[in-house]
């Protein structure tokens, strides 16, 4: 009966602080008990403050308390070692040093799984259980484990600041509320954090309708940007389609100039070369006919020289000398003038119509 007695209510004999059997047992006024040194660094840990607390119950005491190690715990203790009753394993990751360790461990400490506002400690699932099992404990603000719970309560009065000054715009402990601030104007924080959230959800309303605008607008001018790409693609294609038929129709032009030029120049040579003919046969009858002359000068026979004189042929005119028309470096200079004419009017229009391309390219702008 007795052995069956101890296996029922062997978590009374385990420490709450180290996880472990007692050692040095000693009771608090509240009826919890601890290991001598696991209470005492508890309480040392809490610094200088004027009440000292239970970590199970966090009832208080003032003044610290008195320990004495209880005779009769000590003795169920060795008792229970001499069973092989062995501590429980922990099931929980010890703390590194980025994490948030729990208040309560001693030693090797474990990673806390929650804070406690109210207490203004942290920790691990082991020792937060009071928090859930106390109605008291119930009551207090339980937050993600964090490093910085110090920042929660007032350095004066080691109070919990639980109200805002809205004359100071800053928190304030209830002690502050009835002396400091005695005659400021002042809230629950609960309250202040309630109107600060609504302020805070409006403000966040007008910044998501603002992303939403301006989303809108980055939509609209990347459509601007694809509208520009299309129609700038469109005209350099049109613009190379025309400038190549314009070069299509100059080519052409300059194929037809080329081709009168030549003609003419064939025409034109031809004629010269035909009256060139027939002066050269003029000339060569009339060297004939100078030969015929010379030699009946030189005939000694009078009467012979007389008889033959008469049946010379009279000399006839040219007929090809008046055909002859000499323009010297003139032929198609009235060609080359009209060509000349041509480019410099294509200039001006081309002129014209680029000043009439960039000011439609400012008005776009």
């Amino acid at each position: 009966m007795a052995q069956q007695a101890v296996h029922v209510d062997q978590e009374t004999f385990f420490c709450f602080i180290c996880v472990d059997l007692l050692k040095d047992p000693v009771t608090i006024p509240c009826g919890h008990s601890y290991c001598m040194n696991c209470i005492k660094s508890f309480w040392d840990g809490e610094g200088q403050k004027r009440m000292h607390s239970c970590p199970q119950c966090r009832k208080t005491f003032v003044p610290r308390p008195i320990l004495q190690k209880s005779a009769v715990l000590a003795a169920l203790v060795e008792q229970l070692k001499k069973t092989g009753l062995q501590p429980a394993p922990a099931d929980h990751r010890y703390a590194g040093p980025e994490d948030v360790a729990c208040d309560i461990c001693t030693g090797r400490k474990l990673t806390a799984y929650r804070s406690c506002l109210f207490c203004l400690m942290s920790f691990c699932e082991k020792h937060l259980q009071p928090h859930y099992d106390s109605d008291t404990l119930k009551e207090h603000k339980l937050v993600e484990q964090s490093k910085n719970l110090q920042k929660n309560a007032c350095s004066h009065h080691n109070k919990l600041f639980e109200i805002f000054c809205c004359t100071d715009q800053k928190f304030i402990c209830y002690l502050c509320s009835v002396d400091e601030h005695k005659d400021h104007d002042i809230v629950l924080a609960a309250a202040e954090r309630t109107e600060r959230q609504r302020e805070l959800e409006e403000r966040r309303g007008n910044i998501q309708q603002r992303i939403q605008d301006r989303e809108k607008d980055v939509k609209l001018l990347q459509q601007e940007v694809e509208a520009i790409n299309h129609s700038a693609d469109k005209t350099v294609e049109d613009s190379e389609k025309i400038f190549t038929e314009l070069i299509r129709l100059l080519q052409e032009r300059s194929s037809d100039v080329k081709q009168q030029i030549r003609s003419q120049q064939e025409t034109e040579v031809s004629r010269i070369k035909d009256v060139q003919e027939k002066l050269e046969q003029e000339i060569t009858e009339l060297k004939r006919k100078d030969a015929e002359l010379e030699q009946l000068s030189h005939t000694e026979d009078h009467n012979q020289f007389l008889l033959n004189y008469p049946s010379l042929p009279a000399l006839s005119e040219s007929t090809h000398s008046s055909s002859i028309n000499i323009r010297p470096l003139r032929h198609f200079e009235d060609v080359a003038a009209a060509v000349s004419e041509l480019r410099e009017k294509l200039q001006d229009v081309l002129r014209d119509s680029w000043t009439n391309i960039s000011l439609m390219e400012l008005k776009m702008i």
